[in-house]
């Protein structure tokens, strides 16, 4: 039997780029395009984005520490330390910390592969020095990285 020589890609948290609240733990770049792993960490009563979709990947939330709140379609869902969220291509989520009083630390992994740490380097240029982007710019970024922001 015969296999083909592989490289084990190492990403080593010394040398991952953090960008606002976001680790990036491995980008698609680093895994040939076959998913992203980010580390996010939300304050006490921490926003994520309102609903919205990805019509090129899925997004699974696996929380580590806190509560983390999901919507899904409707629906909120808390997720406790050690649950996993799963949101199919198209699924209508966000997500926020789920209490006041405390901040959550979770995982995101995006499948396939895609560049999703160019849209949260923009999201941090866009809040740089306290601004507040205009709706029309998180939209405009948003649609750049294959996300549609649903607004009533």
């Amino acid at each position: 039997m015969s296999y083909l020589p592989g490289a084990a890609t190492v990403s080593r948290h010394a040398d991952q780029e953090v960008a606002g609240r976001t680790r990036f733990v491995a980008t698609g770049a680093q895994t040939q395009g076959d998913f992203g792993l980010f580390e996010v960490t939300l304050p006490p009563g921490g926003g994520g984005p309102g609903p919205h979709v990805h019509r090129t990947f899925s997004e699974s939330f696996h929380v580590l520490e806190g509560r983390l709140a999901v919507l899904d379609g409707d629906t909120w869902t808390t997720a406790g330390p050690g649950d996993l969220v799963y949101v199919p291509r198209s699924g209508v989520h966000g997500f926020r910390a789920a209490d006041d009083d405390a901040g959550c630390r979770f995982l995101i992994l995006f499948t396939p592969g895609a560049p999703r740490e160019d849209y949260f380097r923009g999201m941090v240029e866009l809040r740089a020095g306290g601004r507040v982007p205009t709706t029309e710019e998180l939209d405009e970024l948003a649609a750049r990285y294959d996300q549609l922001n649903l607004r009533d």
